[in-house]
């Protein structure tokens, strides 16, 4: 069994921060990077060492984390940072960036000749924080025990989904789909019974308790009614996604009619200019429909 001491984590934004911190409260040796310089150095305040470039932060790690927006910039950074891992370090990619983004990146580590695992993770800034997080892997069962530490670390639970490159992004993009289709359809309700003449939160205390309740809808709904998006999951974030399940829905012979509606109402909602809040703002396009 290998014994994961020493963690990189390659992007520090809403997720990434919280991983970090997660890492360090586990007691492993953390090094942190980040374009943005000032997102990383308030790591230092829980003993992480804040790495100036790419290589230098992954020299020495045992696992190589990375939590960035897309494929490219994972693509971008990393090819910086591998050549500098060492021998046997493991690539755990976290990172949301489709089904064919998962296999480039596979490729990528092929090449550099670093073993790989996919593992995107289901929740926000909060479980981020806490360290219980859903990760959602896929890579040979071989490097369970290396990653173990740090999974935990991050998460409350793990699903070894399969043993293929991209198994992880399968399930994180049926899970998403749910996630946007729950808020894009809280936030038509909220913007119906508005345009009602209703009071919006009794909608959200009709369904409270019942069969049709979630904790998701009714926080994102009590944020689309108080108007206060602070984020914890971008719109910006949703757009992407949206845009990626679409692809996996024709690439898989499934309609994507409904994605495809969802990733029109929230790049709506982040053309007016809440891309950087978060994605319950959808309900700002929902509220200046073109056809009202």
């Amino acid at each position: 069994m290998t014994t994961t001491k020493a963690v990189t984590v390659i992007g520090t934004g809403i997720m990434g921060a919280g991983m970090a911190r997660s890492l360090a409260r586990a007691g492993l040796t953390v090094t942190v990077w980040n374009r943005d310089a000032g997102k990383a150095r308030p790591l230092a305040d829980v003993g992480a060492t804040v790495a100036d470039d790419p290589a230098s932060a992954v020299a020495g790690a045992d696992v190589i984390l990375t939590m960035l927006f897309d494929v490219e910039s994972v693509e971008q950074v990393m090819g910086q940072a591998l050549p500098a891992a060492a021998e046997g370090a493991v690539w755990v990619q976290s990172s949301t960036v489709g089904l064919d983004g998962a296999l480039r990146l596979a490729e990528l580590a092929d090449r550099a000749g670093i073993d790989y695992v996919d593992a995107p993770v289901l929740g926000t800034r909060q479980p981020a924080e806490n360290g219980t997080l859903l990760v959602l892997a896929g890579g040979p069962e071989r490097l369970r025990d290396t990653v173990a530490p740090v999974l935990d670390a991050i998460g409350s639970r793990t699903v070894w989904v399969g043993p293929r490159p991209g198994d992880g992004h399968r399930l994180k993009l049926v899970a998403n789909s749910w996630v946007l289709s729950v808020v894009g359809g809280t936030a038509q309700a909220i913007g119906l019974a508005e345009g009602l003449g209703l009071d919006p939160q009794l909608f959200l205390d009709t369904i409270a308790g019942g069969a049709t309740d979630s904790v998701y809808a009714q926080v994102k709904g009590s944020a689309m009614i108080a108007g206060d998006f602070p984020p914890s999951f971008t719109l910006d974030g949703a757009v992407k996604d949206a845009g990626l399940i679409a692809d996996a829905l024709r690439g898989a012979g499934v309609d994507d009619r409904l994605a495809r509606a969802l990733h029109q109402q929230f790049a709506s909602a982040a053309e007016a200019g809440h891309g950087a809040e978060d994605l319950a703002a959808v309900v700002e396009a929902v509220r200046n429909s073109p056809s009202s």
